[in-house]
């Protein structure tokens, strides 16, 4: 009886071991996406202003350390954000627009002024975020990055350059926040 609690405690340790638990959110180490496996890459908080506003993580089919390799590879993705903070949805979106417009060239921009458009009605669809929900954004190649309210898809946006730029927003050469992105990239 003693080999089996034994067994059962080492178990846990080594589970406990590989799961990331940032700012009191725990990050599974592995989701489904697209029907691929996706492993987590790294993760980290947005901080604004002092404020937590979401502990982000992403994942891959494989863990990689190159930003310029992840945003160019056109494989399944997923970016998490767990929600510390209440929003409304012009605030999320229009963080989301400038953070993709401080990071894109004027050319990208017109390209995927259609997909902002179709983001910022999905947003819109959605009013408010508040502290605890999830929004989830997973690209998937054949259909686009599909964006996930606590479990509920408001709407798939097409396109690779749009996921591109998505991933720009954390992991571009002019992200959000050099320690999101390390954190994201696997770092501490």
């Amino acid at each position: 009886m003693k080999k089996i609690w034994l067994a059962i405690c080492c178990l846990l340790i080594s589970w406990n071991a590989n799961a990331l638990n940032i700012g009191g959110i725990h990050l599974q180490e592995q989701m489904q996406v697209g029907g691929k496996l996706l492993q987590l890459n790294g993760a980290g908080i947005r901080t604004k202003w002092f404020f937590d506003v979401y502990v982000c993580g992403l994942y891959l089919p494989v863990k990689q350390t190159s930003a310029k390799s992840i945003i160019n590879s056109g494989n399944e993705n997923r970016v998490v954000l767990h929600m510390l903070r209440e929003l409304t949805s012009q605030k999320l979106y229009g963080a989301f627009k400038e953070a993709i417009e401080s990071s894109q060239t004027t050319d990208v921009l017109l390209a995927i002024q259609p997909q902002l458009n179709q983001m910022e009605q999905i947003f819109e669809s959605v009013e408010l975020v508040k502290e605890g929900d999830i929004i989830t954004l997973d690209f998937i190649p054949t259909s686009g990055t599909k964006i996930t309210v606590n479990g509920t898809t408001r709407g798939t946006v097409p396109g690779a350059g749009f996921n591109r730029a998505i991933l720009g927003i954390w992991l571009g050469d002019m992200p959000i926040s050099d320690d999101l992105k390390a954190g994201m990239l696997g770092g501490e």
